[in-house]
């Protein structure tokens, strides 16, 4: 009896370590089950570098975000940016701290330092100032620049390779300036003075503006800058180059881009077009413009952006990026008011939402109508 009580307590315990066993092995399961669900699920949305990046290290990424000032170009450029992160990392292993300098470098210092403080993996710079700031700011910390029209200026680089050769790189918002110039030749070949209204605190709106009135210059114009400090004084500086030109020029300038309403209101009832930088400030104050897409533009940033967290690149070796392709757009309703016929090769700004705007509701009709026969 003894012994077969002692069986039987064997017995016992060893089903209990064994149902022990399994009931672990049956809690681990499902959580094996979602973990490998979870890529599966992001993989329909991303792409398979994607489900790489969250099964593997299951890292969240921290990117810092210090955008100039708000406007049309730049809020593209980051949200281009952030959404091409999201897509190939996954919404839960990237989190970004947006911070808005309300168009003062001072600002720009003061957020990447905190950035730098708190370590964070990545910087994104939305334009000149930031950039600029984020490179005096950490040498460690890769930075990525977009809506920057050319960084050897931005960074003071004299042999110019292509690559910083630093822990920057980035893309650059930057159009072709001689076609910029040809643009203006081609809409008012009989215009005579020709001004070129900038912020001389944007380095980049500098040096587009000494290229561009170099190349309209060889086409015959009298070109003269008008620079103005900040935006108090943008509205005396653009009376007195809207009183003394036929056409003004405005680069790819920030404190205009925040300030087209006053520049419109200045040179509209004057009737002084301009031609301008990029498709934001065109659409407010402008005639026409060589345009880039810069939500694309910030997409391509956030693609360098992955392989720089992922190990897959060194941004000391990355090239600069450019936008691939540039289009001749106009103002539709201010053409009219000015009296400016465009060639046909320009599209009308908002032409492809309108489009894209009347397909949706020609959609909606013919549902509606087989809803309304199905229903009969």
């Amino acid at each position: 009896m003894k012994k077969l009580a002692a069986i039987s307590l064997v017995l016992a315990m060893t089903a209990a370590s064994l149902a022990g066993c399994g009931s672990t092995a049956n809690t681990a399961a499902p959580a094996e089950s979602e973990a490998a669900e979870t890529p599966a699920a992001t993989t329909e949305e991303t792409t398979d570098t994607a489900a790489d990046t969250v099964t593997a290290d299951g890292k969240v990424y921290n990117i810092g975000i210090c955008q100039l000032v708000q406007h049309e170009a730049l809020d593209a450029a980051t949200q281009g940016f952030q959404d091409a992160l999201t897509k190939l990392l996954g919404e839960e292993n990237v989190k970004f701290d947006l911070q808005n300098a309300s168009g003062d470098s001072a600002t720009c210092a003061t957020i990447v330092n905190q950035f730098v403080s708190s370590d964070v993996d990545l910087i994104l710079a939305n334009a000149t100032a930031p950039l600029q700031a984020a490179a005096a700011a950490t040498n460690e910390i890769p930075i990525l620049g977009t809506s920057v029209t050319d960084y050897a200026t931005a960074l003071s680089i004299d042999d110019w390779t292509g690559v910083t050769g630093t822990n920057i790189s980035g893309t650059s918002d930057l159009a072709p300036l001689d076609e910029q110039a040809a643009m203006l030749q081609e809409l008012f070949p009989d215009a005579k003075n020709v001004g070129l209204l900038y912020c001389t605190a944007e380095a980049n709106s500098q040096y587009q503006v000494d290229t561009v009135q170099a190349a309209l210059e060889k086409l015959g114009y009298t070109c003269t800058q008008y620079g103005f400090s900040d935006s108090n004084d943008l509205s005396s500086v653009a009376t007195t180059a809207a009183d003394a030109s036929d056409v003004l020029y405005v680069p790819t300038d920030n404190t205009v881009a925040n300030n087209t309403e006053l520049v419109n209101n200045i040179c509209e009832p004057k009737k002084v077009p301009i031609i301008a930088g990029e498709e934001g400030i065109c659409s407010g104050c402008g005639v026409a413009t060589l345009s880039i897409d810069y939500y694309d533009l910030g997409v391509a940033t956030g693609k360098m952006a992955v392989q720089v967290l992922k190990g897959e690149a060194n941004i000391s070796e990355m090239p600069i990026e450019y936008a691939p392709q540039f289009t001749k757009e106009y103002d539709a309703d201010r053409c009219e008011a000015l009296g400016i016929t465009v060639p046909d090769d320009y599209v009308a700004i908002g032409a492809d939402e309108e489009e894209a705007s009347d397909d949706d509701a020609a959609k909606d009709e013919t549902s509606e109508e087989e809803t309304t026969e199905e229903a009969e």
